[in-house]
């Protein structure tokens, strides 16, 4: 079967591409997994256009994979049994805004950043920040959140309709545009982070919020990782309305300096953001400095300048690309183990003994204020010792999260790398989860192989 061929008959042959590059484009993602290039990438620009390529391949049993920026860390996008890789860049249409109601309706293609420019007009903003300038339909796949999730929450928060397309072409709404509903089962949270195993997303309604009348960022240093997470802990069992709560650990705050050239002090460090009027914010700084000085706090500092702010944030967003700057011969791997905030200090201090104990290179960094840090492991991708070394570490920080109430992907998906943690987590509930994977698509065409260990024979 011609598989080029059939797509170019079907939707256009504009729509449709093998060129080599392309293929090697759409292999991969942000992650180090395996690149597999797909048979054939589809450019899709309409609802009419993704019925007519899902029918298509639920007859024929072709896997079809969606793909939003690519930035994914958990291996989602990569078409790992070929087939179709769906690409939504031209559906990027941000189809209504009504300020009124705060919501958006979007194509899946539109990135944050596109739709945080045109909110802007309306004084209002998109919430959830994972860090890349990711497509809202990938954001909505994985469940993503990011630095501001402690105060407005991620992606799951913020969706009130999806429009799905199935795997039999059947095209659902799964909620409304009210603001909460009692009817019927929650199908948006099912949907949402679903990374494409269940229905390919069309449209997607989002909660929007007014962008606050002041922003105060501040940075506070500790000695050591633990007083700067019991500090967080702290903030939050306060019940300070804190915007955004960010660790940073010593050896990435070493990686930041080099990269950017900033002269922070080489020690544990707290980010901190504040979302309110003039007066509220000074107070809860205030309130915030007492708790932080009182768990050990070296140094706080606090700016409400917007370039400086946004340079703040700019030095924790690339946190990855600082740490990888400095030994770019090395390869990654980056945990995304989210517990409860009781266990948070314990598991970050795990943690932070374990990559010197196995003599691992890395830093940690967190949204602590929803329990939710990183570990990114850095090991030679030539000596098998350290990659043992940092899989081992990696299974130890999931394990340990698993023991405290946890789970083993707080933001960044399941994808292929926690796909072996599932049956530990879920238990009996992972039967259920196959369940509906198998009653919505029980050719196994949409994304196989992703988030749900099935074996595909029986699929």
């Amino acid at each position: 079967m011609d598989i080029y061929k059939e797509m170019c008959d079907l939707i256009g042959k504009s729509k449709v591409s093998i060129n080599e590059t392309l293929l090697q484009h759409h292999s991969k993602d942000e992650s180090d997994y395996e690149a597999v290039k797909p048979d054939v990438v589809v450019f899709p620009e309409t609802k009419d256009d993704v019925v007519q390529i899902v029918e298509y391949a639920n007859k024929h049993h072709i896997p079809v994979v969606p793909f939003g920026a690519g930035s994914g860390l958990e291996g989602q996008a990569i078409p790992i049994h070929k087939g179709i890789s769906m690409n939504f860049e031209r559906m990027n249409t941000i189809v209504e805004v009504r300020p009124e109601d705060l919501v958006a309706i979007v194509q899946p293609g539109v990135t944050r950043v596109q739709l945080n420019e045109e909110l802007k007009k309306y004084g209002l903003f998109f919430s959830v920040d994972p860090g890349a300038d990711a497509s809202i339909g990938g954001m909505a796949a994985t469940n993503a959140s990011g630095t501001l999730t402690v105060r407005y929450g991620g992606m799951r928060d913020q969706i009130l309709n999806l429009e799905v397309v199935l795997a039999d072409g059947r095209v659902i709404q799964t909620g409304s545009l009210a603001k909460k509903s009692s009817s019927g089962f929650h199908l948006n949270g099912l949907f949402v982070g679903s990374e494409g195993t269940l229905g390919v997303f069309t449209e997607i309604a989002l909660k929007l919020h007014g962008i606050p009348e002041n922003i105060v960022a501040a940075r506070c240093f500790f000695k050591t990782v633990r007083d700067s997470v019991d500090a967080a802990v702290s903030i939050l069992t306060a019940g300070i309305p804190i915007a955004r709560i960010e660790l940073v650990d010593s050896r990435s705050i070493k990686a930041v300096n080099a990269y950017s050239e900033t002269d922070y002090p080489e020690a544990p460090l707290l980010f901190l953001e504040f979302h309110g009027n003039q007066a509220g914010n000074q107070e809860d700084i205030e309130f915030v400095k007492e708790i932080v000085e009182e768990a050990g706090c070296l140094e706080f500092l606090f700016e409400t300048d917007s370039l400086k702010r946004a340079l703040l944030w700019k030095a924790r967003h690339e946190l990855n690309y600082a740490l990888r700057h400095g030994s770019r011969e090395l390869a990654s791997m980056t945990t995304d183990v989210c517990v409860p905030i009781s266990a948070l200090s314990d598991n970050v201090e795990f943690a932070d003994t374990q990559l010197d104990v196995l003599g691992l290179k890395g830093g940690i960094v967190g949204h602590v204020g929803d329990g939710n840090f990183h570990v990114m492991i850095l090991f030679d991708p030539n000596s098998l010792e350290e990659i043992d070394k940092a899989k081992d570490l990696n299974r130890q920080i999931v394990n340990k999260a698993l023991l405290s109430g946890g789970t083993c992907t707080g933001e960044h998906g399941v994808g292929l790398g926690k796909l072996k943690y599932q049956r530990q987590e879920h238990g009996e509930a992972l039967d259920v989860m196959i369940a509906f994977k198998q009653l919505l698509d029980p050719n196994n065409i949409l994304n196989p192989g992703k988030v749900l260990p099935i074996n595909e024979k029986n699929a």
